[in-house]
Parts: structure tokens; sequence; C-alpha cells
């Protein structure tokens, strides 16, 4: 059985799709389609069946599927190690998937640092309000809020984050005061499209008892853009209020989130050195990057507000 046929089926499987599979291996379709005919004439079984969605994986299809991942990754592990990674700087492509509070406001200083140790590496990251498929290899390695439970899949808790209530102060200034939760009702409130939360640790104003969602995006950004702009009241991650020092918190003593980051990846991974170094320094840099960012804003805060902290 051909490497380079088993390469071209995990790329329609993955994307279950001729052009698609195509565009991700540089192949015209046609090529990819031929190839697969041949693959499947070669082991005498059909693989795929088509249907308008696309191409689906038959029980053969999926059988086979994990014998060409193994491959894959013997491939790959071949390749450090004759090319002398582990002794050396990273080089190649790394994708990284992430909700984009997480791709925002953290892994572009993070990656950068990275980057500046290993200029060889390549580094992409996804910014989507989603889940990743980590088996269609839609990225290598996911930052996720919830600890995913099923898969093949190695799952590592990077850090704890906070979260809290917040709004500019100009905002504050010109609207009815906020002394404490019941308040809220009164003032227009920022947040997620409440049927598009795709984590159920992201739906924070679910128990709140606030006011009218009157400003909703699936984007974090979006929502924190609003905000910036004073149109009204919404929960923020703590490390992004460093960026925004027009923006404060607000009834801290009633209300706090505390969500935890985790890294997750396939689990034939665990065996390619340079795929356990990239998560080694996206984990730590996380870290101490949150770190960081919450350890200003509470500087921020104190020298704003020192009698809150004396």
């Amino acid at each position: 059985m051909n490497w380079d046929d088993l390469r071209i089926f995990l790329g329609v499987a993955r994307d279950e799709s001729l052009s698609a599979a195509g565009r991700r291996l540089r192949i015209d379709p046609a090529t990819v389609s031929r190839r697969i005919a041949r693959l499947e004439e070669q082991i005498g079984t059909v693989l795929f069946a088509k249907s308008p969605q696309g191409y689906a994986l038959t029980d053969a299809g999926q059988r086979l599927l994990d014998h060409a991942q193994r491959a894959e990754q013997a491939v790959m592990a071949a390749g450090e190690e004759i090319a002398g990674q582990a002794a050396g700087g990273l080089s190649g492509q790394i994708r990284i998937g992430a909700p984009d509070g997480v791709a925002n406001f953290l892994l572009p200083q993070v990656c950068a640092r990275i980057h500046a140790d290993n200029p060889d590496l390549e580094i992409q990251i996804v910014a989507l309000p989603r889940l990743f498929n980590l088996s269609r290899r839609e990225a290598d390695m996911a930052v996720t809020v919830s600890a995913p439970t099923a898969g093949r899949l190695l799952v590592q808790k990077i850090a704890d984050y906070h979260l809290h209530l917040a709004a500019t102060r100009d905002y504050l200034a010109s609207h009815s005061p906020i002394r404490d939760l019941r308040d809220l009702k009164d003032h227009p409130m920022v947040g997620y499209i409440p049927d598009m939360i795709f984590d159920k640790e992201l739906d924070y104003l679910g128990d709140l008892g606030a006011g009218r969602l009157a400003y909703a995006s699936n984007s974090v950004l979006v929502q924190f853009n609003w905000l910036r702009m004073g149109a009204g009241v919404g929960i923020v991650h703590d490390f992004a209020l460093p960026s925004a020092p027009e923006i404060v918190r607000i009834l801290r003593d009633s209300f706090s989130l505390t969500r935890s980051f985790h890294l997750v990846r396939h689990q034939d991974d665990a065996r390619l050195d340079r795929m356990n170094r990239v998560a080694a320094l996206l984990t730590d840099g996380i870290r101490r990057e949150v770190t960081h960012l919450e350890g200003e804003l509470d500087k921020m805060s104190q020298a704003a507000d020192p009698e809150l902290y004396t």
C-alpha cells in the first residue's frame, strides 16, 4: 500500500470533499479522485460513500482510517528523527485552534515569543467561536474551556482565569448607579447570542438575572468592542482589560467567575517530540501570560481605586 495514496485518503476523510482535500494537499481534484479509485481497486473495497453532503467513510474506510493515521504519525516521527529536530530549534507548521478571546488577547504575544526562539516555525492561529475536530486535523492542537471527555485525545489543564462584570467609566458616570446585581436590570447588557453558545462554560449571563441582552454576538472581540464604545455592561476576561483601561470592573465583591483553559491534542501526537515541545511551550506561555495580565490589572485597579485595597 502506497503512503502517498494513504495521505490522499486521509485528506478526503478529513475534509469529506475532493476539492477541499485537493486544496489542502495542493493536488487537483481529478487527481485526488483517480488516486482514491486506485486505492479502492488495490484493496478491493469501497472506502467512501458519495452523497450531496460530500464523501463519507464506509465501514471499510473507517477501519482503514485508524491504520492511515498511525502511518501518518510514523512518517512524521521518522521525519523529525532524521532531521534532528529533537536537538535543535522547532520548524515546520503548527496550527492552533482557539476561541477568539484566547486568540486575540493571549496567543499573539505567546506565539510571538515562541517564534522568536524558533524562527523556522510557522505558527497559524485559527480563531473561531466553536469546538475543533482534531481527528480531521482542523488544527494540530486546540485551547478549550471545557475539557473533552470523549475521543482519543490528550487533555492538559493550562490555567484558571477570571471574569468580572465591567463597563466604561464614561458609561457608569452617565447612567443610573449599579450598587448591586439587582440594578443590572436597568442597564443594557452585552453578551453571547444565547443559541450560539458552543460551550456551557460560556453561558455567563444565564443565572445572573441581569437586564435585557441589548447587544449580542458569538464573538468575544465584538462584545469587547461594544463595551469599549460604552454600549452597556458585560462580562469580561480579566486578562483582556489591561488593553482597555477605559473599561473597569464593577461589583467585584458580588460577582466573579473562574474558568479554566485546557490544551487538547490528538492522542497519537504524544509520540512526536516536536508536538510535545510545542505543547509545553504553549502551555507555559499561556499560563504565564494570564498571570502577568491579571496581575497588571490588579495593579491598575489599585492605582485607580486605592481605598479598595486598604
